[in-house]
């Protein structure tokens, strides 16, 4: 590690800096070391990442002291927040402070800050299309991550600024993929109407941004978007139909409803795809599928990315299917005697 120069990565346990310590620690001859940052370094993320060669490091990001830690002696790092974690924009734009201000003591030459748009711009407080939330937000998520930018900037922190997209993961984690209707029909729900949505896959995000870390620092102050794909959600629906051998339909409803579902978070992401839907053209204009290709070669759009991972997706699908095979062999066996 002592000839290669050292990445401070938060969030190294997590999706997107898990991307990004694995595309580095996978790359032999890489310039770059691993010093993946977690709370727990027992976990078996963690565990994983150190059998590969990474320094792991230890540290609480509500503790300034110790994000300070992470980065003594460092050349660069990776910067994320996760929100879901808290549901707290507030804690969101504390740790992004401690990090930037961290970043600044430490005197690194590149960090790349995972950002997103602060909503606020496309949509005041004062626009009643969107519901405010938390009395001061639109879409908590995106706004605190936008609003953090400053602290980097602010702090003449050499920052490359990050955006991702939907992460198409949340089909297999976070309860956005098919359900069977009453109907007995497979649908995806979203309120998007016929617009792009951008996504990604989330083991390509780390791997973009192991793609801004080799162009040095050439892309300090830039804003980059990142996506693998921007297909409509009829064309996901019918990509998991072919995916998943069955047809899968596309329930578009409005934004209210959605924010109605009434599960955690429901009021944010119903805003967050509102905002998607409303703002496609920006949306989709600010992330490059083309660009995030030559960061990243081995780029997954959405139906290669569902050859690895259909299989992953949480629905009933292979279950009636095995049930029907198994039906099936019975009466074979029955009609043989």
């Amino acid at each position: 590690m002592a000839d290669k120069k050292i990445i401070t990565i938060f969030g190294a346990t997590g999706a997107q800096g898990g991307g990004l310590a694995r595309a580095i620690l996978n790359d032999k001859k890489s310039e770059f070391a691993v010093r993946a940052v977690t709370r727990d370094p027992e976990s078996d993320n963690a565990l994983a990442l150190a059998a590969m060669g990474a320094e792991i490091v230890e540290a609480n990001m509500d503790e300034e002291a110790s994000v300070q830690n992470a980065m003594e002696g460092a050349y660069g790092a990776f910067c994320v927040t996760f929100f879901w974690a808290h549901f707290s924009p507030e804690t969101e734009m504390v740790h992004a402070k401690y990090m930037a201000e961290a970043a600044k003591a430490a005197k690194l030459k590149h960090v790349i800050w995972s950002t997103l748009e602060d909503t606020r711009h496309f949509i005041p407080l004062s626009d009643n299309r969107m519901p405010t939330l938390q009395g001061k937000y639109k879409v908590p998520h995106f706004d605190a991550k936008g609003e953090a930018d400053h602290y980097f900037i602010d702090n003449g922190v050499p920052t490359t600024f990050l955006y991702a997209s939907f992460y198409w993961e949340n089909l297999i984690y976070f309860g956005a993929g098919p359900k069977r209707g009453q109907d007995g029909a497979l649908a995806i729900t979203f309120p998007m109407g016929d617009k792009r949505l951008s996504g990604i896959a989330s083991e390509d995000i780390g791997k973009c941004a192991y793609g801004i870390f080799k162009q040095g620092t050439s892309l300090v102050g830039k804003r980059i978007g990142i996506a693998g794909a921007e297909p409509t959600c009829s064309e996901m629906a019918a990509s998991l139909s072919k995916a998943l051998g069955e047809e899968v339909r596309y329930n578009d409803v409005p934004p209210d409803v959605y924010r109605s579902f009434g599960f955690p978070g429901a009021d944010e992401l119903g805003n967050m795809f509102q905002f998607y839907r409303d703002f496609e053209e920006e949306c989709v204009s600010t992330r490059h599928v083309p660009y995030s290709k030559e960061l990243n070669p081995e780029l997954q759009d959405f139906d290669s990315w569902l050859k690895e991972n259909a299989k992953k997706i949480p629905s009933d699908v292979y279950r009636k299917r095995r049930a029907e095979l198994k039906e099936r062999l019975r009466e074979e066996m029955e009609d043989q005697g």
